[in-house]
């Protein structure tokens, strides 16, 4: 469970300072448009803090740690969600700069997303398997 919270308390730290990036970088640069930097914040806090709170609050009555699977889903999730945000904030960044991309570059950046987030779906699909086939320990339960 203390893992659980550990890997919560990382995201919560990276979702404040992406809070703060986009905050300051819009500043730094007078933009008032719309930007992907403004949902980085928002991923972190929801599909890393939250989420891992979550789990942690399910370890406690059921076998969630000890499912084979789960060492597999926290690869997957812990590398896909930063590469997610990481292309996100590289998005945001261009936004926010104005950049003038090549048709092949923003094609490239839209690749690199898509598949981060086929990764996340692997993921989900791997965390959705695991809930399924929890047992719960019900002397544990009041």
């Amino acid at each position: 469970m203390k893992k659980l919270i550990n890997i919560s308390f990382i995201y919560f730290i990276f979702a404040m300072i992406g809070g703060v990036f986009y905050r300051e970088f819009t500043k730094l640069f007078n933009f008032t448009g719309k930007t992907t930097l403004a949902f980085i914040h928002l991923h972190l806090i929801a599909l890393g803090t939250i989420l891992f709170l979550i789990l942690a609050l399910f370890s406690i009555n059921t076998d969630l740690l000890n499912q084979k699977k789960f060492n597999t889903f926290l690869k997957f999730y812990n590398i896909s969600l930063p590469f997610m945000v990481i292309i996100m904030g590289i998005r945001g960044i261009l936004q926010v700069l104005n950049a003038n991309l090549s048709s092949g570059l923003n094609a490239a950046i839209s690749g690199i997303s898509g598949i981060s987030h086929i990764l996340m779906l692997i993921s989900f699909i791997l965390l959705f398997s695991i809930l399924k086939n929890l047992n719960v320990d019900k002397n544990n339960m009041k």
